[in-house]
């Protein structure tokens, strides 16, 4: 579908895309508003702890630290699993009613380098049984639970054990002597295919929300940010979009050009997507210098 520079320079995509309208709402009410159901009904996002990017603050021989797995976030609040947005994800009756009837907080994951395709088969309506038979649901939070996250931890693995269901596993924490052997551990968990770490501080209680707690160690610099707007494009790109205008968890907004495939710059993600950029450094103002699109993650 080609989309008009009045479309792009008015910023109605939601009125040029009826499939993305739902994108609307969550523009015109902020990123907190959450998603909204196909009968039109709001949606508010659950209550999660969220990850910063370590800056070297937490002493990691204090946490204990895990794989960050490339996966889509799931949150079970007891009766139904849900998207971060809060919408429910179109599981397989089969699945869900495997799980305990107590929050869970953990990765739907298919296998390392598998995103697009565990993209693609958690929007699949009606499920994909096949393919649902080879997602783990993989935990590493009991939200609500008291006690520290390494106690917390112990009780997840207890939990993945009674289960005794293959499909929902323990995500797997262990403790490392200090900073050079936490960076040994990410260069291995990289060479073999892995996306980075995780370090929660194991005396944490549970919380929700930013938090220095939780940190995320990549080998380079990422973030996520909210599509806003649009900005349209010039010479081949003059039919389609020449950047994504997004703002950070911070409020601070910025032009996201870079690293945006052609396909999704003549059908661009809806406004609400997030999309996940890597950067070089932070200016004096705290926007992402050299930034570059890695993936959009559409509102479920």
């Amino acid at each position: 579908m080609t989309i008009s520079r009045r479309h792009l320079m008015l910023g109605s995509a939601a009125a040029a895309w009826g499939s993305q309208a739902r994108g609307a709402f969550a523009a015109a009410a902020g990123p907190a508003a959450g998603a909204i159901t196909a009968s039109g009904a709001a949606v508010r996002p659950p209550p999660l702890l969220l990850a910063r990017v370590d800056s070297g603050a937490l002493d990691p021989a204090q946490c204990l630290v895990s794989e960050k797995f490339d996966g889509v976030r799931g949150y079970w609040d007891g009766s139904t699993l849900r998207h971060r947005s809060g919408r429910a994800v179109n599981a397989p009756a089969w699945f869900t009613a495997r799980l305990p009837g107590r929050p869970l907080d953990g990765e739907l994951w298919l296998g390392r380098g598998r995103f697009d395709a565990l993209s693609a088969l958690v929007r699949a309506d009606p499920p994909d049984d096949a393919g649902w038979r080879q997602v783990r649901y993989l935990l590493f939070e009991l939200p609500g639970a008291p006690g520290t996250f390494a106690e917390r931890a112990q009780a997840i693995e207890r939990l993945a054990e009674a289960a005794g269901w293959p499909q929902l596993q323990a995500v797997a924490q262990s403790r490392v002597a200090d900073r050079a052997a936490l960076r040994r551990r990410l260069e291995d968990t990289v060479a073999q295919g892995g996306e980075g770490l995780m370090l929660h501080l194991a005396s944490a209680p549970y919380g929700v929300g930013r938090s220095e707690v939780l940190c995320k160690l990549k080998p380079y610099l990422d973030a996520e940010a909210t599509v806003v707007g649009y900005r349209p494009g010039k010479g081949k790109y003059r039919d389609g979009v020449g950047a994504l205008e997004v703002e950070t968890p911070e409020g601070r907004r910025f032009r996201l050009g870079s690293g945006v495939p052609d396909a999704m710059r003549r059908q661009p993600p809806g406004i609400g997507s997030v999309v996940t950029y890597r950067y070089q450094a932070l200016t004096d103002h705290g926007i992402p210098r050299f930034a570059r699109v890695v993936r959009i993650h559409e509102p479920f």
